[in-house]
């Protein structure tokens, strides 16, 4: 077999098996009717509770310096989501059961992948439509606007490989489960809700390197958004578009093989 007909093969048993994700929301509503409510309650909850106490650095809306951080925490949400599918159809014996299938082997991840981009989708659109009517709005015009959520889909892309390597090493969705809440203080640990001018030496150092803060300076800038880092500032706040496409292509070298191979690895 060809390496062309190889690729063919795997894309499109992927494309099959990213309908069959998107199958699988459409019959658990729940879990997509959640996945869609919660964007707008972030931007409900933290655009009028933290609004009224925090200033924002040079002047200007506080929810409109929000929403390029509540992007950025949608986007890193690609982590959780693959990780719990990926556990529980290794848990639940499915991976076994296509593999016993004549379908690409490798299929199986860039389906998820796949699916979850699209649903990465429909939550920027959801939080979008919020963001709009709370007063949010780029300025920068249509190009800009485009580059910001093409840079959060590239990252949300890169992100979802770290879903599927945690969620095949760990094969238990009951640890999952327990593992989801420890993403929280990391994207909590940025310039997504507050300046990181603040805080102390060593923990304004891990939010300025954080990628979730390298993404929301980005997005702040694209969409010209209040808070958009100057002066002296670190290297991702400094080039943050640069930065951002450097930590999706880290994440992509690192993760895509280590997820390959602990793929295969399940099927010995």
């Amino acid at each position: 077999m060809t390496t062309y007909t190889r690729l063919r093969w795997t894309f499109t048993d992927g494309l099959t098996l990213v309908g069959r994700e998107l199958g699988r929301l459409r019959q658990d509503p729940g879990e997509l009717v959640a996945a869609l409510i919660f964007p707008a309650v972030m931007v409900v909850l933290f655009g009028y509770v933290f609004g009224s106490a925090i200033q924002v650095p040079g002047g200007g809306d506080y929810r409109e310096y929000l929403m390029p951080g509540l992007f950025s925490m949608v986007t890193f949400s690609a982590v959780m989501g693959v990780m719990a599918r990926m556990a529980t159809d290794a848990s639940r014996g499915v991976m076994d059961r296509f593999r016993s299938m004549p379908m690409a082997r490798l299929a199986v991840p860039f389906g998820q992948t796949g699916a979850d981009s699209l649903v990465g989708l429909l939550m920027l659109a959801i939080m979008v439509g919020a963001g709009l009517l709370v007063g949010w709005q780029p300025h920068r015009g249509l190009i800009p606007t485009a580059e910001a959520f093409l840079l959060m889909m590239v990252l949300r892309y890169a992100l979802s490989w770290v879903g599927v390597y945690v969620g095949l090493v760990v094969k238990n969705e009951q640890l999952v489960d327990q593992l989801v809440p420890l993403f929280l203080p990391f994207t909590m640990l940025s310039n997504s809700f507050v300046p990181t001018g603040g805080m102390p030496g060593w923990l304004r150092f891990l939010a300025d390197w954080n990628p979730v803060s390298a993404l929301t300076a980005a997005s702040r800038e694209l969409f010209g958004n209040p808070g958009v880092p100057s002066g002296d500032v670190a290297w991702p706040l400094a080039h943050p578009v640069a930065a951002v496409l450097l930590w999706s292509a880290a994440l992509l070298v690192v993760f895509v093989p280590l997820s390959l191979r602990a793929y295969m690895r399940r099927g010995r």
